[in-house]
């Protein structure tokens, strides 16, 4: 791993990152998928010679064929809507936008329960603050969302632990498009650069900082193996970005942090 350059703004994936909202983003993409056909989106999904993977390609095949997703992947939990929505359509963009705002619709149907990732986040996020990193938190969900859930996760919040908030409707692409990392760093005046960072634990994560031009931490709260990262993120012509870093917990994110402030670490 490069050495990394020492951030002044640090932005933040919310569902699976920063927050476990899981159940309610499956129930919704259930909801979803059973309409697909409705949609018009059957028609629209991915031909197998253009998935990434041969998983990618055996996910929309299921998806085809079932209407739902496969029960391993709801029961390991280990990937996000937009990471789903990007398999199931490929290049779509127009297919996406559809796929997303439907999924809005459901998801009203089912958020409310919300829990930290991780033990600590809300003291690892105050420590960042205090040595003056600005902080920030990114979600292809709805403002409407993520306003409930970042003010009802413990007692008081955790809106006064960030100094921007973007939204899926806040910006006119949402991820992996870069928009709302640009837009996040719009907000607090700030140019992008290596300086400031996005963690994520999606591949759309790491495709919208790199579009971006900032850092990207991957964190892989998911626990993939090497072998499935080296497939995930390939490095080839046609999916070149790669993570500047990845992490498995915040312990070992915040040794990053500590280590870029460190002349000559690498």
């Amino acid at each position: 791993m490069n050495a990394l350059t020492q951030p002044g703004v640090i932005l933040f994936d919310w569902h699976a990152t920063l927050v476990d909202t899981h159940e309610a983003m499956y129930h919704a993409l259930d909801d979803v998928l059973l309409n697909i056909d409705e949609l018009g989106l059957l028609e629209r999904l991915t031909k197998p010679e253009h998935s990434k993977t041969v998983e990618d390609a055996k996910l929309v095949g299921y998806v085809r064929n079932n209407l739902r997703l496969h029960p391993k992947i709801k029961a390991e939990q280990k990937i996000s809507r937009t990471d789903i929505f990007e398999v199931l359509f490929h290049a779509d963009e127009e297919a996406k936008v559809i796929a997303h705002e439907e999924f809005n619709k459901c998801y009203r149907n089912h958020f409310g329960e919300i829990h930290p990732f991780e033990e600590g986040i809300d003291e690892m996020l105050s420590a960042l603050r205090k040595q003056g990193i600005k902080l920030g938190v990114l979600t292809n969900r709805n403002r409407e969302f993520l306003e409930h859930e970042i003010s009802v996760i413990h007692v008081d919040g955790w809106s006064h632990l960030f100094d921007t908030m973007v939204c899926g409707d806040d910006v006119i692409k949402r991820k992996p498009a870069p928009d709302t990392v640009l837009k996040a760093l719009g907000n607090l005046g700030v140019s992008p650069g290596p300086d400031c960072w996005y963690v994520g634990d999606s591949t759309t994560d790491t495709i919208a900082a790199k579009e971006a031009g900032v850092t990207n931490i991957f964190y892989n709260g998911a626990h993939w193996d090497a072998e499935w990262l080296d497939k995930i993120f390939p490095g080839n012509h046609q999916h070149p970005y790669k993570p500047d870093a990845v992490v498995n917990y915040f312990t070992e994110f915040m040794k990053l942090v500590e280590l870029s402030s460190t002349p000559g670490s690498e």
